[in-house]
């Protein structure tokens, strides 16, 4: 007669499967705990602000107008230009090797360059006695805006006009006003300033020509 009793077979064969149960719902476990694990990860490093990296990155947070040019540890493009009050007068760019050389472009109708005008001036009197040299460049301007310029703010460190074209200014890649170069004493560029030059950049720039020098 048949009974409808659990066998010893059917026991042991129930054994494993339960096993196996247990351990897919063990490793279902455990894959959830790891992948929860890694989107905290992700969701931590998403949300926690960048630390702020050293060297040139840092640097442009403290000087943002340096910029980089293809000029950079090139000789600098040379010139003759006439000074911008003596046009019979010309100023080579040759002249001034052995000193260091702050070539400043700018245009009298460039409303930055005129609020950067009295600084430029100022400066110049207290580094002139280091023997840095100021060099403004006078870009596409007329005569009649370009003297009233120099007029107005008082400027009295060298100024030259660019030529007609303003082939000097290209060949100095200058794209916008203010722009400043700054030649070391071997006549090399050694950085570029976009924007009004203050305080901060100046010895920023003057910094990579091994010059500190106090700026008031």
């Amino acid at each position: 007669m048949e009974t409808h009793g659990v066998t010893e077979d059917s026991t042991e064969s129930a054994g494993p499967a339960k096993r196996s149960s247990r351990r897919r719902i063990t490793i279902f476990i455990a894959a959830t705990i790891i992948n929860g694990g890694l989107l905290a990860v992700l969701v931590f490093a998403l949300l926690t602000p960048a630390a702020k990296p050293s060297g040139s990155h840092s640097n442009a947070l403290v000087a943002p107008g340096d910029v980089s040019s293809s000029l950079i540890g090139k000789p600098a493009p040379a010139f003759a230009l006439p000074v911008l009050s003596k046009s019979n007068t010309i100023v080579h760019l040759a002249d001034f090797k052995g000193k260091v050389v702050v070539l400043n472009f700018w245009q009298s109708s460039c409303d930055p360059c005129g609020a950067e005008a009295p600084f430029m001036q100022k400066t110049w009197t207290q580094l002139q006695s280091a023997g840095i040299v100021f060099i403004g460049v006078d870009m596409l301007d007329t005569s009649n805006g370009a003297h009233a310029f120099l007029h107005k703010y008082g400027i009295t460190y060298l100024t030259v006009e660019d030529t007609v074209n303003g082939a000097t200014g290209s060949s100095y890649q200058v794209n916008g006003l203010p722009e400043t170069y700054f030649i070391d004493k071997n006549g090399i560029v050694v950085a570029k300033w976009i924007s009004p030059l203050s305080a901060q950049g100046l010895q920023f720039e003057l910094a990579k020509l091994h010059l500190k020098v106090a700026i008031k």
